[in-house]
């Protein structure tokens, strides 16, 4: 996709801070006003997470296009913390401003900061997010989820099983490559709300790739849509944006700031939230069980621990479902103590949790910040 790129890029402009101010508060407005409010992003909003964007000066297709290497210092996907622009759309979504989001991007941020699953379309995948071919059923990673590609770049296999009763189906990663058709459902979601908005704001985009760059496009030629375009270089859907206050040259967390700081909502610090399941199954000759799964809000099955040790026990769990053999030796009731050990893209320690034999199956609440280093565990019945 080299070849879509200019190999000089386009030069990248940057307004004035009074300007993006002023600009801020007459979509600030927009947003309080609108009945169906939508977001569109590209990579422009991921860059000051470390994450290159793809047509800018340094971007990976530019470099590409000149024949230049990739810069060394960008971050990992798995280890980048979502941007102020990342929370400030949780913030809208919680609030009930954002009614939907409309992404390009793989890097799986917006989900793991916080954006429900019912809100988001990733129209190009999600780096983390894998799926079974034969019953549909999705994982989602604290690994990438990305088939290897050796043989062919349609080939989504990565490499590992269903895990449902019954089916051990071939996984397949979401990644849409160049030339690939976009998941049906995803795009149709994304087409309808883009109908539906009467103010769609694009952040971090070039609006240069189909179909996705129509969704913006279908709200902007709308008589009762009005559209707004944050980006550092022009775009092919600027002349439809509502005004020159609506076309914004700026990097995308200094408009929100600025947005949120006109509508009066502080931007929430990023949280690395996690749910497990617990679950204790009593045999027959004091043959037990616990058993442990990571899930996604939505009951999606999700990957985010490397193993489990059970006090008393010699050899840690470190498959999934983790499970762990316990006696009771008579007694009534046992308090499990359970050692969790993570993934560590964010150098997350362990953490112990104690669960009573008593409780059949409870659902725990994981919450860690990468700033403090510290996890936060409750307990749901």
């Amino acid at each position: 996709m080299a070849n879509s790129a200019p190999k000089v890029a386009e030069a990248e402009r940057f307004e004035t801070d009074r300007a993006i101010s002023l600009k801020a508060k007459d979509i600030a407005n927009l947003i309080k006003h609108s009945k169906h409010f939508i977001v569109f992003t590209g990579a422009g909003i991921s860059t000051s997470a470390g994450i290159p964007d793809f047509r800018g000066p340094d971007g990976v297709w530019t470099l590409r296009k000149q024949k230049r290497d990739a810069p060394s210092k960008a971050t990992s996907t798995l280890q980048a913390i979502p941007t102020p622009t990342h929370m400030a759309l949780v913030k809208l979504q919680n609030r009930g401003f954002l009614k939907y989001l409309v992404s390009q991007n793989c890097d799986g941020l917006h989900r793991k900061s916080g954006i429900a699953p019912e809100m988001i379309s990733e129209l190009h995948g999600n780096s983390n997010r894998e799926y079974c071919r034969d019953c549909g059923k999705e994982y989602i990673r604290d690994f990438r989820a990305v088939a290897p590609y050796t043989k062919t770049v349609t080939d989504h296999r990565t490499g590992r099983k269903c895990s449902m009763p019954g089916c051990n189906g071939v996984l397949l990663d979401t990644i849409i490559n160049f030339g690939e058709c976009l998941f049906e459902q995803p795009l149709k979601l994304a087409r309808e709300h883009g109908k539906k908005a009467d103010f769609c704001l694009v952040l971090g985009s070039s609006l240069t790739v189909p179909p996705a760059c129509t969704i913006p496009e279908i709200a902007g030629k709308s008589k009762r849509g009005k559209l707004g375009i944050c980006n550092l270089q022009s775009t092919p859907l600027d002349h439809l944006v509502d005004g020159e206050s609506m076309r914004v040259f700026a990097r995308t967390d200094d408009l929100m700031i600025a947005v949120m700081g006109h509508l009066g909502l502080e931007i929430p610090q990023f949280v690395l939230r996690r749910q497990l399941t617990v679950k204790v199954v009593m045999g027959e000759r004091d043959r037990n069980q616990v058993i442990l799964q990571g899930v996604d809000v939505d009951g999606t099955p999700s990957t985010f621990l490397k193993s489990v040790r059970l006090e008393g026990s010699r050899r840690p769990a470190v498959t999934e479902p983790f499970t762990l053999s316990f006696r009771m030796d008579g007694q009534e009731e046992l308090r499990l103590k359970l050692e969790l050990e993570f993934m560590g893209n964010y150098l997350e320690p362990n953490v112990e949790i104690v669960h009573s034999t008593q409780c059949s199956e409870r659902l725990y609440l994981l919450e860690y910040s990468p700033y403090t280093r510290e996890w936060q565990v409750v307990e749901k019945d």
